[in-house]
């Protein structure tokens, strides 16, 4: 006789909140830096969090995920979405969506035209990017890798 068991997966939720912060704090700065090694470990040199805009997602009073944009170099009226890391715990729960979306809003309500951004080797947020609904595009100077992609999403 077959005995069948039924099993109820609860989908754990994390309420999150994002707050923009200032990077030239030196704990704030201290916070990002820790963060970005823990999710780029050396894969990635360290921003230079003073420049742009950064925001902070907390799980209750834990840094969990960060997000910095800059005004972009590569393109004209525009944004660079320069890091997104999220503590692997925390990854899938669309973290790294939420944060884009914030720093969209940033961008419209300063006039930017559209955000840029660029992955190298990493298919999960390539992905984040597609939901996000950015684009493939060639810059006209490429500033990666052979074989980064570069993402567009014009706001206008």
């Amino acid at each position: 006789m077959l005995r069948s068991t039924h099993v109820v997966l609860r989908q754990w939720t994390v309420s999150c909140t994002i707050r923009n912060v200032d990077a030239s704090d030196d704990d704030i700065a201290d916070t990002l830096a820790d963060l970005h090694q823990l999710t780029f470990f050396d894969a990635a040199a360290l921003p230079q969090f003073e420049l742009g805009a950064w925001w902070l997602a907390y799980h209750g009073d834990e840094a969990v995920a960060f997000a910095g944009v800059v005004p972009s170099t590569h393109i004209r009226n525009g944004g660079y979405f320069s890091r997104v890391g999220v503590l692997q715990r925390h990854r899938g729960r669309d973290l790294q969506c939420r944060l884009m979306r914030v720093i969209e809003a940033r961008g419209r309500r300063i006039g930017w035209e559209s955000i840029v951004s660029d992955t190298t080797d990493n298919p999960v947020s390539a992905n984040n990017f597609i939901r996000a609904g950015y684009r493939l595009f060639e810059p006209p100077v490429p500033w990666a890798w052979a074989h980064t992609l570069y993402w567009r999403k014009r706001l206008r």
